[in-house]
């Protein structure tokens, strides 16, 4: 009898004598919001004797029975099997069990696979264990902007997996110029420590948009030569599910010179590689379409091809609060603009509230309300502002390396969202090392 204790099924069972030399299967019901499934089992595998020895005494170990263990998923699919060699399997999206696949765990009725292999006349009594880790909301750093040897990069897909790992980055978007990735494409190249998201940079004369998300090859037919045209591939996009984020607007070689207001689009790339004057434009537009009502997010990428002295992976990073590590739920919280981006994968970072609202989210004004700040990697210096449609604030000036709680009091609606500047050449006036996206405030 199947018994649940939190997120923990037991299941024992019994196997017959009869059965050797079979495989069944026992059923269980996985709930929603699992991003790890674990499974274990144990048995009386072996008999031990006591026995004598010339000095001492020796135990006689005796293989009785043996069982054999494998998982099928919902849809029918085999997720893995191990023999008798593991007694115990964990899956998840990001990371598996050798001789498991990663898959996302979705909800539904998943079975165990038991090879009866061996069996004592008397049958044997199985315990099967099942853990469900749960999905919560935490800090993942990545780039949303990165080329490979596809186009005009120096790094296969694999290279780039690994070097974003000794980066200390969680995920990275390969956005090709006119190349379009899928994701099985891009699983066989991944890390357990690093997930690709696929994508592809959609390359005009006039213009560059990342298109990410695709989990099969999306033709987006870039050549194209008008407005209209323009327009129906960003139509295409949008209808095929794809995250569309309009790059490095005011680039000095590559100006986006479509009309923005005309074209359907998820968020803007604000920070494109080192911080520079058009990144600053960029950041001056964005701040003007929020104060004009616009809930867009905003997002930073490396624009990666090769390391010099101004471009590095994760330059800037992107600081992405997600359920999980899965491409679905990174590309769900970068569409709500749960996150912020700092210069650096080792650059400050920042989490706030209002009431119970998150970065990306929207609180409900009561004429009452708290902005309640959480920073960490504060250098000495750096200048913490609170900045809103109306007003910004100078909410702390770090006197050392550290981190900060802060509370302030709301008075204003619109949207509510955090800067840190610091100085990075000494002399020079302090740059942006870390912007946040807005909580809305309604």
């Amino acid at each position: 009898m199947t018994e649940r204790t939190g997120n923990t099924l037991e299941i024992p069972i019994r196997i017959d004598a009869n059965r050797t030399g079979t495989y069944f299967t026992v059923p269980f019901q996985v709930p929603a919001d699992v991003e790890r499934l674990t499974v274990e089992y144990r048995y009386p595998r072996f008999e031990f004797e006591p026995g004598s020895a010339a000095n001492g005494t020796f135990e006689f170990r005796t293989e009785r029975n043996i069982i054999d263990l494998g998982l099928i998923g919902p849809d029918g699919r085999q997720l893995g099997a191990s023999g008798s060699d593991k007694n115990a399997f964990s899956i998840s999206e990001t990371e598996s069990t050798p001789g498991y696949c990663r898959a996302a765990i979705v909800p539904g009725e998943y079975r165990i696979l038991v090879g009866a292999y061996r069996v004592q006349p008397e049958g044997v009594d199985v315990l099967y264990t099942v853990r469900f880790d749960l999905k919560s909301r935490r800090l993942f750093l990545g780039d949303l902007h990165v080329h490979t040897l596809a186009s005009d990069g120096v790094h296969t897909a694999a290279e780039l997996a690994l070097k974003a790992e000794r980066n200390g980055l969680d995920f990275v978007a390969i956005t090709d110029h006119n190349q379009t990735v899928g994701r099985s494409e891009l699983t066989a190249f991944e890390t357990d420590g690093v997930t690709l998201l696929p994508g592809v940079e959609w390359t005009n004369f006039a213009g560059h948009a990342n298109f990410l998300g695709a989990e099969r090859d999306f033709e987006i037919g870039f050549a194209v030569n008008t407005e209209a045209e323009v327009r129906e591939r960003f139509r295409a996009a949008k209808a095929a599910g794809l995250l569309i984020g309009i790059n490095h607007p005011f680039d000095e070689n590559v100006p986006f010179k479509f009309d923005l207001s005309a074209l359907p689009y998820d968020y803007l790339e604000v920070w494109n590689g080192p911080m520079r004057t058009a990144n600053q434009r960029a950041i001056a537009l964005w701040h003007r379409l929020l104060c004009a009502g616009e809930r867009i997010p905003a997002w930073g990428g490396s624009d990666y091809h090769r390391d010099t002295i101004f471009r590095f992976l994760g330059g800037p990073t992107v600081g992405v609060y997600a359920e999980s590590r899965g491409r679905q739920d990174l590309l769900t919280a970068i569409r709500n603009g749960a996150g912020f981006i700092t210069f650096e994968p080792s650059g400050p970072t920042v989490d706030f509230s209002v009431g119970d609202a998150r970065i990306g989210g929207c609180a409900v004004s009561d004429g009452n309300l708290t902005v309640r700040l959480s920073l960490e990697r504060l250098r000495a210096g750096d200048i913490v502002r609170i900045v809103t449609a109306t007003e910004t604030i100078d909410a702390l000036v770090a006197d050392n390396d550290g981190s900060a709680r802060l509370d302030f009091p709301l008075e204003t609606s619109g949207f509510v969202r955090v800067e840190t500047l610091r100085s990075l050449v000494p002399g020079l006036p302090p740059l942006p090392v870390l912007i946040s996206n807005p909580i809305w405030v309604v």
